[in-house]
């Protein structure tokens, strides 16, 4: 059985007799980056097809599942690792006090085959040490799969400042790289993270700017330490938020491959994306912490269908403190479904193809490579950060959304609209993030939840 195809004037005759009073431009809607998502997509809009998977499957699954354990003691945090890796996640996210020397690190990753399970580190601003812990523990072992992930930039737009100058942190993070490169070829050095941006309420081609800037950064640093430019872009990897707006976060990780593909020809170098997609902590309830689980499955099949490398989901708990073994289970277990029942990954790039995918995919790639190219303009990220010249115009696209909260435009389900008044608590373990205490050299990207306004005033 076929069905009529109509022709746009046909379509254009229908929607204006269903919308009746409204003008059909009522279904035009703009978002923080100026631009337009219209009602229809078709050939007749216009538009190239966009063909952006991942570059390879991770070790026969379609994405590297990675979960996220944290911890001050490293007998605990040794459990947790063992148990997520003998359950389905296949590569380890490390982050807390167990990155403080390589004594407390190397009881923490007991029993783990360096060789077998990539492990990563999210040190923030002491990365190089936590770098040259990892190193000892490896061994030496040439086949180790470590992921120093050192992103001095972002800790220091999250903070305002940092211990050191940030340029004296970008020279020891590069420094470090290009110690540990002869040991550890295949290592991966540098996290070129946009979330910050997002984290701070910024819109997705601020996201996208703030990681290429990144990008530049870390491989500008390491050839001056030493590195070629091609093991400093190989050796960098970028990290993006997704979340409950799947499309926009799937189109977001396809965008920054084609953003990537422009920074690698610049470099003249042929290296693939490493993109890491990390579930949003903006988009998190914490009053009601259940709805969580479905805007994190919703993430996670948006880095899957946009084609991650590798994801993290986060518990669903976090808004309200560190996770403990049931959310982290739960993490796991939403990325198995997708993957394993799911089957998600068994289609390359299927987004590709999608009139409305491919123009937001378009779309966001050419915003992302302007807001780039204006911070390249000031000389750089971190000259970009210092200036004053990024904090403010993701301020602005952080007062769009909550104006569009705020008036009713947009809703967040279990705090705006149908609000559960009889809530069930889920635990969560004791410690959390102390933030360091610095020097402002700039105003700070700190992080925000979309939800607390709400739910501080529903208190």
């Amino acid at each position: 059985m076929t069905f009529p195809t109509p022709t746009p004037l046909e379509w254009r005759e229908s929607a204006q007799k269903a919308l009746k009073d409204k003008p059909l431009e009522s279904l035009l809607h703009l978002d923080a980056d100026h631009l337009v998502t219209r009602p229809l997509y078709a050939e007749a809009t216009g538009g190239q097809p966009i063909f952006a998977p991942r570059p390879s499957d991770a070790e026969g699954r379609a994405w590297d599942l990675r979960t996220l354990v944290e911890g001050d003691e490293p007998e605990a945090a040794n459990a947790a690792v063992l148990t997520d890796l003998e359950n389905g996640a296949a590569s380890v996210l490390l982050k807390g006090g167990v990155l403080r020397d390589a004594a407390a690190l190397a009881r923490a990753l007991e029993g783990v085959a360096l060789e077998l399970a990539p492990v990563a580190l999210d040190a923030g601003i002491d990365g190089p040490e936590a770098a040259d812990a990892l190193a000892v523990v490896a061994k030496g072992a040439p086949r180790a799969k470590l992921r120093f992930h050192m992103d001095p930039i972002s800790a220091f737009a999250a903070a305002g400042g940092a211990p050191r100058a940030i340029e004296d942190h970008l020279r020891l993070a590069a420094d470090a790289a290009a110690r540990h490169i002869g040991a550890y070829p295949e290592a991966g050095f540098f996290m070129a993270g946009g979330r910050v941006a997002h984290e701070a309420g910024g819109s997705i081609a601020q996201e996208l700017a703030f990681a290429a800037g990144a990008v530049v950064a870390y491989v500008r640093a390491a050839t001056e330490a030493g590195l070629t430019v091609e093991a400093a872009l190989r050796g960098t990897a970028v990290g993006l938020s997704v979340d409950q707006e799947y499309f926009d976060s799937l189109a977001k990780v396809r965008a920054m491959r084609l953003i990537w593909a422009n920074l690698a020809r610049a470099f003249g170098v042929d290296a693939p994306a490493v993109i890491e997609a990390r579930s949003s902590r903006r988009m998190l309830s914490a009053r009601d912490p259940w709805p969580n689980l479905l805007r994190l499955t919703a993430a996670g099949f948006a880095g899957a269908v946009g084609g991650a490398d590798v994801v993290v989901l986060d518990g669903f708990t976090r808004a309200e403190g560190r996770p403990d073994a049931f959310a982290r289970r739960q993490a796991r277990n939403t990325q198995l479904i997708l993957m394993e029942e799911s089957h998600l990954g068994r289609v390359d790039d299927p987004a590709s193809g999608s009139w409305y995918l491919d123009a937001r995919t378009h779309d966001l790639a050419q915003a992302g490579w302007a807001e780039f190219q204006a911070i390249e303009g000031e000389g750089g990220l971190v000259q970009a950060l210092k200036g004053g010249i990024v904090q403010p115009r993701i301020a602005r696209a952080r007062q769009v959304r909550e104006a569009a909260l705020a008036n009713g435009a947009a809703q967040i389900v279990g705090v705006t609209k149908y609000v559960d008044t009889d809530v069930r608590p889920a635990p969560v373990e004791a410690g959390g993030e102390a933030a360091a205490a610095v020097a402002r050299v700039c105003e700070p990207l700190s992080p925000i939840r979309f939800a607390a306004a709400f739910e501080e005033a529903g208190q």
